[in-house]
């Protein structure tokens, strides 16, 4: 395995914004084995932390951006690009604004900063995610797919840029195998690109109004206005630049290949979300082959319920007041499949919510173990069917405390068959005597 890298000093860089102008001094500094990209807010007081992850993204356009409560920070994805094309694992990355740098509207500036900050080798192996099976997301005509790879822990990514009403822009198509050396020849010094008709929206919008065409590319009827191309497919080469800092919101390297056309930063972010629920789920079906903490006769002791109402078979994981996550192996001789439908058994989705419910319920008991009270199904939100479960199918169960009162709970659920999401949930409960007697 490859060692984790992080930066040997501290690097300073200076410019404005892309968006809205600001004047922002951005400083790289060294950070420990483990600690992946910290974005801070040095500003702030006290100063605000905000992990460069997929869960922190805020909904921006054109642009990658995170926050922690009311405090952001906008356009990470350069950035990010250039950390994750140089492979470093850890680094805190500290402004004075909310916005990064915009500098020459590529990665470059920063890969040279880094450069000279020296990169760093360090005492922990590098964790790397070896995409397992086929992922795609798409909308429209748009659509990210990864795969798996080869045998080495490397990412190749594929692009598919079509601009066929603007013959300046074209079709370009680029592959790029993502090696540190590849990275700063091939795609570090590809620019932001807008068509003039956008630059003209962003300036009415009040965006963007201290750039001029040399800041960025700026795409006429006949190419970019009073600036050069440094590629002849800079633009495709770009939107992998893009593709690059999004997937480092993953968390951890990607190896595999990704197949990308036309799509943009929320479709990225979505590609991420996707990879991280097929990463949990391969983390919680490694879990599964352990001693169950409760099993059936332990698990009837905590909840009321009894056969055939009883959908919980086995509790695997259970952090008190925080997180559960169970079994319930669903055969074909269950009693629903009777009627449900006959010729075509599938399970009733209102008994998988009840299967999350009474896995909650386990979970709240434990807070409640000495207030004398039960879980009690109170009401359903955000609720998803995603697949059909059938005979044969084990049902993994997981509940997620958001918030437990006096008298109220409220969880997260979700039921998984392998490495799909069946079905999600928040449930809220209400707190009764368990013996009102």
């Amino acid at each position: 395995m490859k060692p984790q890298q992080t930066i040997e000093r501290p690097v300073e860089i200076t410019g404005p914004g892309l968006f809205t102008g600001e004047e922002v001094t951005l400083r790289f500094a060294p950070a420990p084995p483990d600690t992946g990209v910290v974005f801070v807010r040095s500003d702030q007081k006290p100063p605000i932390e905000i992990p460069a992850r997929v869960e922190n993204v805020a909904k921006r356009l054109r642009r990658t951006s995170i926050r922690n409560g009311t405090v952001q920070i906008e356009t990470i994805e350069h950035c990010m690009s250039a950390l994750a094309g140089l492979g470093i694992d850890n680094v805190r990355v500290e402004l004075t604004g909310n916005e990064v740098p915009g500098l020459d509207g590529s990665c470059l500036p920063f890969v040279e900063k880094l450069k000279e900050a020296g990169i760093a080798p360090q005492d922990r192996p590098r964790q790397v995610f070896r995409i397992p099976d086929m992922v795609r997301v798409s909308d429209g005509e748009s659509y990210l797919m990864a795969t798996p790879g080869g045998d080495e822990d490397v990412l190749e990514i594929i692009y598919d840029l079509n601009y066929s009403d603007t013959p300046s822009i074209g079709q370009q198509v680029f592959k790029v195998r993502l090696t540190p050396e590849e990275f700063e020849d091939q795609i570090a010094g590809a620019r932001t690109f807008v068509l003039q008709r956008e630059a003209e929206q962003f300036r009415a919008a009040g965006l963007g109004t201290h750039l001029t065409h040399q800041d960025l590319l700026v795409f006429g009827e006949d190419g970019p206005i009073d600036n050069p191309l440094r590629f002849p497919n800079e633009c495709v080469r770009h939107k992998i630049q893009d593709v690059i800092g999004d997937l480092y919101l993953f968390g951890r390297f990607l190896s595999g290949t990704i197949f990308a056309r036309q799509s943009g930063h929320a479709l990225n972010h979505e590609l991420v979300r996707r990879l991280h629920e097929l990463a949990a789920a391969q983390e919680l079906n490694s879990r599964l082959k352990s001693e169950p903490l409760f099993d059936i006769r332990q698990i009837q002791r905590i909840l009321p319920h009894r056969y055939p109402f009883l959908m919980v078979d086995r509790v695997v994981e259970l952090e008190p007041g925080k997180r559960a996550v169970g079994l319930k192996n669903v055969s074909a001789n269950e009693e629903f499949f009777t009627g449900h439908y006959p010729g075509q058994p599938i399970m009733p989705g209102v008994l998988i919510i009840e299967a999350m419910a009474q896995l909650g319920g386990i979970l709240l008991s434990q807070e409640l173990e000495h207030t004398g009270k039960v879980a009690v199904l109170l009401s359903l939100d955000r609720v998803k069917f995603r697949r059909p479960v059938m005979p044969g199918d084990q049902l993994v169960l997981e509940a997620t405390a958001r918030r437990v009162k006096s008298r109220t709970g409220h969880v997260a659920g979700r039921a998984r068959v392998g490495n799909e999401i069946v079905a999600e949930a928040d449930i809220k409960f209400m707190m009764v005597d368990a013996d009102p007697l």
